[in-house]
């Protein structure tokens, strides 16, 4: 039995999207394959909004995160992070030998303008990383308000943040916000399979990365950037699928659902889901402002044994998450994202408290 995922990715697609991907192969050279990756461009550009430049990578989030430490970090990196996806850019820059530090706060914290602030005054760095939106925690900071600061008391750190689960779910003013580096994938809110991510990047972040040596090969941005402004094309093989499902999931949400129905529907889920956890649990995020639109986390206050829930709700076709890492058992989630359905997040938490006598 397929089990409806309500989990932080990957997330159901659209059987329309899914038969993209069986999409007959051409040449990833010729001119087809160019126009093809120009479409998913210019399309993912107004999702991100932004009149930077888009790249595609096939791979996970994960690769451009990578490739961006990499490509941008000349001096030191300073690592901000809510939880454990913010804590992998700290992985990710000591595995590859970049200078960097990490500030994290308490689960269910969000990183406010103050606390940055504090941190960037310790050392001189060039760079800045921050998750908008952390799955661990429910947690989305304020991008904005970070890039808001940065522009006037840090004008030359280059500002990177991943976007990877709320890219398509809220809305995201990329260029407003004052980002150098957007990053997201595509098997969360965008909702497709993974193994393809996205990023815009500034023209001033790929000047500054072109004066950095060992920047890798496969996660370069110069050379990522350098085949779009050329031909629209990627610099190994891309896969084709991927850019398929892509382009017909983005005209999708920006022609047909829109994108500010999109955004509202995340929102509205994210309120039934919040009310359900506040009147049976509670929430870990107490700060409102700090609490994402595509995913919940719930205090496990009544001691549930969420494994067995996840059973019980396998049995009826639908599965949650655990709390992640140190939160296992702790708490448990619940996300709302891609293509998911109010009545059917409704089903879900009907189930969940016929499950658990509520």
């Amino acid at each position: 039995m397929h089990k409806r995922l309500f989990i932080p990715g990957p997330v159901d697609v659209r059987p329309e999207a899914l038969g993209k991907m069986a999409t007959p192969q051409i040449g990833h050279r010729t001119k087809e394959a160019t126009e093809l990756q120009k479409s998913v461009s210019e399309k993912a550009a107004k999702v991100f909004q932004t009149k930077n430049t888009i790249i595609l990578s096939t791979s996970s989030g994960t690769g451009l995160m990578e490739g961006a430490v990499r490509s941008f970090t000349k001096k030191r990196a300073a690592v901000f992070s809510t939880g454990a996806f913010g804590d992998k850019f700290y992985k990710l820059c000591i595995g590859n030998g970049i200078p960097a530090d990490k500030y994290k706060v308490e689960a269910g914290k969000g990183i406010t303008v103050d606390y940055v602030k504090e941190n960037l005054a310790k050392e001189d760095y060039d760079l800045i990383t921050l998750q908008h939106n952390e799955t661990s925690t429910g947690i989305m900071n304020p991008v904005k308000e970070i890039g808001d600061f940065l522009k006037e008391n840090y004008p030359d750190i280059t500002y990177v943040v991943d976007a990877v689960s709320s890219m398509g779910g809220v809305d995201i003013k990329t260029d407003e916000w004052g980002a150098d580096v957007m990053i997201t994938s595509t098997q969360k809110c965008i909702g497709l399979p993974a193994g393809m991510a996205i990023a815009s990047v500034t023209d001033r972040a790929i000047e500054k990365a072109k004066t950095i040596e060992n920047r890798g090969v496969y996660f370069d941005y110069v050379s990522l950037y350098d085949k779009v402004k050329a031909k629209y094309q990627y610099p190994s093989t891309p896969s084709l699928a991927h850019m398929y499902a892509l382009d017909y999931q983005l005209g999708f949400m920006l022609e047909e659902e829109g994108l500010k129905n999109r955004f509202a529907r995340h929102e509205a889920m994210a309120k039934t889901v919040r009310e359900f956890a506040e009147e049976y649990f509670e929430l870990l995020v107490k700060d409102e402002k700090f609490r994402s639109n595509t995913v919940t986390c719930i205090l496990n206050t009544r001691n549930i044994d969420v494994g067995d829930l996840n059973k019980k709700l396998a049995e009826r076709g639908f599965m949650i998450s655990n709390g992640y890492g140190d939160l296992k058992d702790k708490t448990f989630r619940i996300a709302h994202m891609a293509d998911a359905q109010p009545e059917v997040l409704d089903e879900l938490l009907k189930y969940i408290k016929d499950i658990l006598g509520l």
